[in-house]
């Protein structure tokens, strides 16, 4: 497993944080594996649950949405009972954030997540995961996009321009980037800082280059869930770790240095 997965950092994020007692994100992950595992137990089917839980997440009502099948919409609704029930200590900050929130960012549709969303965004991303990981390790060509965010920000950063976005040096061996990077290199992933937000652009043109190709995101879990939902749409192979707490500028006044499990990455892509 990779060496370095606690820091000294409090990292709290602006509407979630999976380190929600200050011991890691360990138990973030172990719950969310186990909600999935009973969720699974009603619908064997995790491409056909991932489709249901997709809808249910769109921020519209998924009255009409679903199957006509009653049994669906009662299973969603046992879900959302349950992801709330479970999840809510790690969105303690979802509802503040939303009340406080600019009239000129609310048509922003990351920023305007609501708390049941976040839930089910949780449980998409550890749904595509478990669907496509195999896929993923598989595809001849795999790369990892990882947010500026993660990086040292005590000296100036020296990354440089790659093949597709910028490429870390290794300032310092606290940086998340380069102990990522160092992970994701082991297991034959070209690792890259995220600075373009065309997303779409970028995807297409890779997948024009490369036809067998997986994709593992670093993201915060909107961003995350929405990245992945675009993999999908362009036939890539999706995988990817949710970054411990929203904090770059976007959702804060500045960017604050983030973090991911590197335990989490390495059981994830070995």
């Amino acid at each position: 497993m990779a060496e370095k997965e606690e820091t000294d950092r409090i990292i709290i994020g602006k509407t979630y944080s999976l380190d929600s007692d200050n011991t890691g994100a360990g138990p973030y992950y172990l719950t969310i594996r186990k909600l999935a595992d009973l969720f699974l137990q009603k619908c064997p089917d995790e491409k056909n649950l991932l489709s249901q839980i997709r809808k249910a997440g769109s921020g519209r009502s998924f009255t009409g949405k679903l199957s006509g099948n009653s049994a669906d919409k009662s299973r969603i609704l046992f879900i959302k009972k349950t992801l709330k029930e479970f999840l809510s200590v790690y969105t303690t900050g979802v509802k503040q954030h939303l009340r406080t929130l600019p009239l000129s960012k609310r048509f922003d549709e990351t920023l305007r997540t609501k708390e049941e969303q976040y839930h089910l965004y949780m449980l998409e991303i550890e749904l595509v995961n478990r669907i496509y990981r195999e896929a993923f390790k598989q595809s001849e060509y795999k790369f990892a996009l990882m947010p500026h965010c993660l990086r040292d920000f005590r000296p100036e950063c020296r990354a440089v321009s790659g093949e597709i976005e910028s490429v870390c040096m290794g300032c310092t061996i606290d940086c998340f980037i380069n102990l990522g990077g160092h992970l994701l290199r082991k297991y034959n992933i070209h690792p890259y800082i995220s600075v373009s937000m065309d997303l779409d652009k970028l995807f297409r043109k890779l997948k024009s280059e490369h036809p067998d190709i997986g994709a593992l995101g670093i993201a915060c879990v909107p961003e995350l869930a929405m990245g992945m939902r675009l993999c999908n749409k362009l036939d890539i192979n999706p995988v990817g770790i949710p970054l411990d707490a929203n904090r770059c500028s976007r959702w804060m006044k500045q960017c604050l240095e983030s973090s991911f499990s590197l335990n989490e990455l390495e059981r994830l892509i070995r």
